[in-house]
């Protein structure tokens, strides 16, 4: 388990750091957006691409990996609808509860993917991306239709939100790229540009943290994060077991489950109805009660 703490440690820093920095007004108020969207848009993809492209897939458990993930996230966007009535919350704060649960920040995860288990251990998270990305994006959008107050998106462009996602574009141009192969300069300039994805990612993943937040909504933030943190894991366990998906996949897969919702959830919530400072107060906690949680559950899937 030291090893595994040692490894994640660094990411939380550089996390912590990010909220310090934003704290101290440095380097401004408007440096972290746009710093936000261009490692959504560009850096983190160029990752994707460059992690997909040489990547060698031969005996990696995809489809079961896959079945697995999608299978625990229906499991529990499922429970949250048949539980919502008790969960004594309106419709908005309930979306933001829905996207607490079932996302996850692909920061964190590539983070201690590459940390841990190396080109390798980017590999099947880059894979991993390519499944969670699209079927989360599509369940949050439906509970935010649904519950939340904005005017009800069209089924177009739900569709088109997810198939222009760059994330989900990278994926399948890396896929593409590994068997076409890639031009030498552009590997390159790619392989410059990744690697800028994951300092600034977490730098302004800790710059969005909000506890005050936390305080105004605890009682939900502490159910969300308890949904997020401990039974999504147990529940991806659960479907990893029923498919057989084991080794660095199964491990891939925990890690994605385990970790904290993505910070853009508080985006999507103020843009389409949810309850934004709730999802804001979800961001903070999970991303903070990880640190400890994270090892553990690694630790346990060996």
């Amino acid at each position: 388990m030291l090893s595994i703490a040692a490894a994640v440690l660094p990411v939380f820093l550089l996390i912590f750091l990010g909220s310090w920095l934003q704290g101290r007004g440095f380097p401004g108020n408007g440096f972290w957006q746009p710093a936000e969207r261009l490692t959504y848009r560009i850096f983190f993809p160029a990752l994707i691409v460059t992690a997909l492209s040489g990547a060698d897939m031969a005996g990696l458990s995809v489809l079961p990996m896959a079945a697995a993930l999608v299978v625990a996230i229906l499991l529990m966007a499922g429970v949250l609808v048949i539980a919502q009535r008790r969960l004594n919350v309106d419709g908005p704060a309930f979306t933001s509860m829905v996207q607490g649960a079932v996302r996850m920040n692909v920061y964190i995860c590539l983070s201690i993917a590459g940390a841990i288990w190396g080109s390798a251990g980017l590999t099947v998270a880059a894979i991993a991306i390519a499944v969670i990305v699209p079927t989360v994006n599509l369940i949050c959008v439906i509970a935010l239709a649904h519950w939340g107050t904005a005017a009800e998106p069209t089924a177009l462009g739900t569709v088109k939100q997810v198939v222009t996602n760059p994330l989900i574009i990278a994926a399948v141009l890396g896929a593409l790229s590994n068997f076409t192969g890639m031009p030498g300069v552009v590997a390159d300039v790619l392989d410059i540009l990744g690697r800028a994805a994951l300092p600034i990612g977490l730098l302004c993943v800790g710059a969005a943290l909000d506890w005050q937040a936390v305080r105004r909504n605890a009682r939900t933030v502490v159910q969300t994060t308890a949904l997020k943190l401990v039974a999504m894991p147990a529940l991806t366990a659960l479907t990893l077991w029923t498919f057989a998906v084991e080794g660095l996949t199964a491990a891939i897969a925990l890690l994605f489950m385990a970790s904290p919702t993505a910070t853009s959830s508080y985006i999507l919530a103020k843009q389409l109805g949810g309850d934004a400072t709730l999802m804001a107060g979800v961001i903070t906690l999970q991303t903070a009660a990880s640190m400890v949680s994270l090892p553990v559950i690694l630790t346990l899937a060996g």
